[in-house]
């Protein structure tokens, strides 16, 4: 992968971030918690592509679908998680 591609999935990836807090709310932690989730779902999404062979809608050589919902499930997942509360007795 060159410096160029790695580039401009993290700037995807940040987008997407960034979209999904303006779309839930929430402070700069939340913003930095979005980010992190959608880097992570995004290169895991583009490596699971290439690791199994699979092509969905490339890029280059950034496997931009595979990241794309990589990115989106880990979002999705991550903020479900986040909504649990923990109760004090």
């Amino acid at each position: 992968m060159t410096l160029p591609a790695f580039l401009l999935g993290l700037l995807i990836a940040s987008l997407y971030g960034a979209l999904f807090h303006f779309w839930r709310g929430g402070g700069p932690g939340r913003l930095f918690f979005y980010l992190v989730l959608s880097w992570a779902g995004f290169w895991g999404g583009h490596f699971l592509g290439v690791w199994r062979g699979w092509a969905f809608a490339p890029l280059g050589p950034l496997d931009l679908g595979w990241a794309t919902l990589g990115a989106v499930v880990l979002l999705l997942i991550g903020y479900w998680l986040s909504l649990v509360e923990v109760g004090r007795e």
